[in-house]
């Protein structure tokens, strides 16, 4: 019986893909590699941030979690992330605030089930992570979660632009993204802006199955493309860069398996129309988000919990740029109490080259720490 919905559910995707397909105008979607990311340039002598530091968003409700990071053209850092009473509240709200000048500005509402509700004219019951990207014309795009019924398995993903640096946003747009109940789309970590205007985005799926999948959206916000990542266990929460020497992409996910968990490792080749599935990095996951940068000296950063359980150490690795072999190189926090957490980390470098993290801070607070690149050189050679 569950070979045969198995078969019918991929049946229907198949067909949903057909149709994607030929709504998108026959344009080419797949198969993508690094030359189709739009790589970031550190430039200097524009607005940013220069000094490094050690920051805290705005508390904007008694529990916070899911941070994502974007900067506006400006220089000016964006983030977004979701507070309330608990996760799955019905008063969680996606919150935007703004880093200018050393400080963060007041936060303000940008997604809500209420607001969602009557953009989408489906019915809301709570909203949860929300990821930011912004365009190659200077657009800020929010993509988030949203629930209707039952937990996060059966959640759909909206959109939302913005043209003002996120003041005021377009009406937020269900996408189509699953061909059954168009449910169990969820985002977690940073889109990959592509050279064509769309953006590659990894995204998950837990309903039944837990896997990595990747979403390719067009320009305009529509879902031309999505491809499951392979998964012999659990897997959630992919982290996407790429690997320009290679024409290649690198996915690191989060394990969600029973027992000790390492993080998994797919890639996608130039020319291939599939992932494939690499052995997992001998670095501790214990059911953990990550987050994954290129650099734009090349090298790849990482930050994760290295623990087999509890997420209370979260530290920094760095990869020479092939993603094969790893080196810690900084501790960012480390409690001797295993219910303290820091978690769900998110990684930015701005245009003036200064690295930017945040992550969950004991589920009270968002933390923000900016890191000279020079520190990674120096540690790395400690």
């Amino acid at each position: 019986m569950k070979l045969r919905l198995t078969i019918a559910l991929n049946i229907l995707f198949a067909l949903a893909l057909a149709a994607a397909l030929y709504r998108s105008g026959g344009r080419a979607v797949y198969p993508l590699s690094s030359d189709d990311v739009r790589m970031q340039s550190t430039v200097t002598g524009t607005k940013g941030t220069s000094a490094a530091g050690d920051y805290f968003l705005p508390r904007a409700g008694a529990s916070v979690h899911a941070a994502s990071l974007a900067q506006l053209p400006d220089g000016t850092v964006v983030a977004v992330w979701f507070a309330g009473a608990r996760e799955g509240a019905g008063d969680v709200a996606v919150y935007l605030s703004r880093f200018r000048n050393g400080s963060w500005s007041q936060a303000i509402q940008v997604a809500t089930p209420q607001q969602t509700q009557a953009d989408t004219a489906r019915f809301v019951r709570k909203v949860g992570n929300a990821i930011l990207g912004t365009d190659g014309n200077g657009r800020l795009h929010l993509w988030y979660v949203s629930c209707s019924i039952g937990g996060w398995s059966t959640a759909a993903l909206n959109h939302r632009c913005s043209d003002d640096g996120g003041a005021t946003w377009s009406k937020a747009r269900r996408l189509v993204t699953a061909p059954v109940g168009n449910m169990s789309t969820l985002v977690r970590c940073a889109p990959l802006p592509l050279q064509n205007g769309g953006f590659g985005i990894p995204t998950y799926h837990e309903f039944a199955t837990k896997h990595g999948e990747f979403l390719q959206v067009a320009a305009d916000g529509s879902v031309v493309n999505k491809v499951r990542m392979p998964a012999s266990r659990p897997l959630l929460q992919p982290a996407v860069a790429p690997l320009p020497q290679e024409h290649a992409l690198l996915a690191l996910l989060r394990d969600a398996g029973k027992g000790p968990g390492s993080i998994q490792v797919a890639r996608l080749d130039e020319g291939s129309r599939r992932w494939r599935k690499l052995p997992p990095l001998p670095i501790a996951n214990p059911n953990s988000g990550i987050a994954l940068l290129r650099l734009t000296d090349g090298r790849l950063l990482l930050a994760c919990n290295p623990l087999a359980t509890g997420r209370n150490r979260l530290s920094l690795w760095l990869s020479a740029g092939d993603g094969r072999s790893w080196q810690e190189i900084l501790l960012m926090e480390k409690s001797d109490t295993g219910s303290d957490e820091f978690s769900y980390p998110a990684l930015l470098q701005d245009n003036q080259g200064m690295i930017h993290l945040l992550y969950t801070w004991k589920r009270r607070q968002i933390r923000h720490r900016i890191l000279d690149p020079a520190r990674l050189e120096q540690e790395q050679k400690s």
